[in-house]
């Protein structure tokens, strides 16, 4: 058995980083992500990094344990305050964020 990773691309208002999401896990990309939707892909249990990135625009890697048979859920988003979405512009990785919900 394995388990289930959801990525979803939400965002509260207005996004100007609308664009799909390249999702990779342990480095190896999983599948992309639209605006609103969720995708879902099978993982093993264990220890994983998770990051998304949209053309030179990146997250933040996420680390995450998941155990046999459980779900694990990310919300990502571009939308950021405005001087870390300035600063984006420098810090690519600093323009997308992915949180566990």
């Amino acid at each position: 058995m394995s388990a289930t990773l959801k990525v979803s691309h939400r965002a509260i208002g207005a996004e100007v980083r609308r664009g799909a999401y390249q999702v990779e896990l342990d480095g190896k990309p999983v599948g992309s992500v639209e605006m609103n939707e969720t995708m879902e892909t099978p993982v093993e249990p264990g220890r994983h990094t998770l990051h998304v990135r949209n053309g030179r625009n990146s997250s933040q890697t996420k680390t995450f344990d998941v155990a046999d048979g459980d779900i694990v859920a990310f919300r990502c988003t571009g939308k950021r305050f405005l001087p870390l979405f300035l600063a984006s512009f420098v810090v690519p990785s600093l323009a997308l964020v992915l949180i566990r919900e």
